[in-house]
């Protein structure tokens, strides 16, 4: 029986399956080299670390590990979640002023629970990441997108958004090696975000997953840092510098605020797995976390080095890309004619794939942009992927009889 319509909720009306899930079904085979999803590299898991790991706690703790736990968290895990903030981040969250969730994915959906009735308004950068505009669609806001530079989000223009919408609830930022573009905001937008959310008194949900992959300079200040006022939550996860099957992240907040993900996480799971949390807490007793981050950054630049320097020896004139210091992905915008969508068919041909950027935007359009992962590939399969890309793309123009077909080297 096919059930009518009218039988779920409105809001399901709204969703909508994800881009980047629905490229993934066709990726799964290993003659395709795939730029699509954010994962890290398969390789580098510490896999017979956390299997040692694994059995000791068993062994030793087993009922503690196998048993239902606190909804906010394995004491142990949340202190040494709070002292990584203090010595990674410089945030003076107590352990007491910190969730665990079931991934940082899970922090955006009870964000949405705690802050958003349908109609108020969220503001984002431009372009943002899809899971969180997917995690939030659920509860039916109005997405305003604020035109965001090479530094981050324009001052002027987040003022001008929030003075023209009075439902503004939240302002959603990844500051750090964004997800899709790659970008990292200066230190000025950074402060400048806080005080114009401040002045407003507008949550900002600082989301926070790729700020420990950083390849070039020092690591900049969070947004939270800037923060005196209680208005900034700082999402965190395990799933870029351990392991996204533990499905382990964190909320870190003032008491008032951090007491409403309690309340509304114990409606959705009780609390996060017992077992992954007391691993993931050995991992970090026992073992090199930081060495192993180390290793991530090591290995994730030369990766990127290789896309970028195949990108500067194959695409034609007219393409440009952002130059990441760090994080997972690059940004790439085509010539303004042209179709992400209808180049990854063709690509996909070649058995090459990538997410196109458009949907990255709230707004709609931008199909000429796509976003690119170069962590989950070795360096070689990276520098092939990129030629059959830039040759597919040239084969595009060349057929559509454009300006650039005498320049395309791929």
């Amino acid at each position: 029986m096919k059930l009518p319509t009218t039988a779920f909720a409105d809001r399901m009306q709204d969703l909508r399956t994800s881009d980047i899930r629905e490229i993934l079904k066709v990726t799964q085979s290993p003659e395709v080299i795939s730029f699509a999803g954010g994962l890290p590299a398969s390789e580098l898991l510490p896999a017979v670390e956390m299997a040692e790991l694994a059995r000791d706690l068993l062994l030793t703790d087993g009922p503690k590990a196998l048993q239902y736990a606190p909804t906010e968290g394995m004491g142990v895990l949340r202190q040494l979640i709070a002292d990584r903030l203090r010595d990674r981040f410089g945030l003076n969250h107590e352990a007491d002023e910190v969730l665990v969730v079931s991934g940082s994915q899970q922090a955006l959906d009870l964000t949405g629970k705690i802050f958003v009735d349908e109609g108020d308004v969220v503001l984002c950068e431009s372009p943002t990441y899809l899971g969180a505009i997917n995690a939030l669609r659920a509860y039916r806001p109005r997405f305003v997108e604020v035109p965001t530079d090479d530094d981050g989000m324009v001052p002027a223009e987040l003022e001008r958004r929030l003075e023209s919408n009075e439902r503004a609830k939240l302002i959603y930022v990844v500051p750090d090696f964004q997800n899709p573009s790659g970008r990292r905001w200066s230190v000025e937008r950074r402060r400048a975000l806080v005080e114009i959310a401040t002045r407003f008194g507008v949550p900002v949900i600082e989301d926070a997953p790729y700020a420990e992959l950083c390849f070039e300079g020092d690591a900049l200040p969070p947004v939270a840092s800037f923060d005196t006022g209680g208005l900034v939550v700082f999402l965190g996860t395990f799933s870029k510098i351990l392991s996204p099957g533990l499905r382990l992240g964190w909320v870190a907040a003032g008491r008032e605020i951090l007491q409403r993900y309690v309340l509304v996480k114990q409606g959705v799971d009780l609390h996060t797995s017992s077992l992954t949390q007391l691993l993931a807490a050995r991992f970090i007793l026992e073992r090199d976390l930081d060495g192993h981050v180390a290793r991530l950054r090591g290995v994730y630049r030369a990766r990127r080095d290789a896309m970028l320097a195949a990108l500067d020896a194959h695409m034609p004139p007219g393409v440009s890309y952002t130059r990441p210091a760090g994080g997972l992905f690059l940004w790439v915008e085509l010539q303004s004619d042209l179709d992400a969508r209808e180049l990854l068919d063709r690509c996909l041909v070649e058995n090459v794939a990538f997410v196109p950027g458009g949907a990255f935007f709230t707004d709609g359009g931008h199909e000429n942009t796509l976003r690119l992962n170069f962590s989950a590939m070795p360096e070689d399969r990276i520098a092939e992927g990129v030629r059959r890309l830039a040759r597919v793309l040239c084969d595009v123009l060349r057929s559509d009889d454009r300006q650039a077909r005498a320049a395309c080297v791929a």
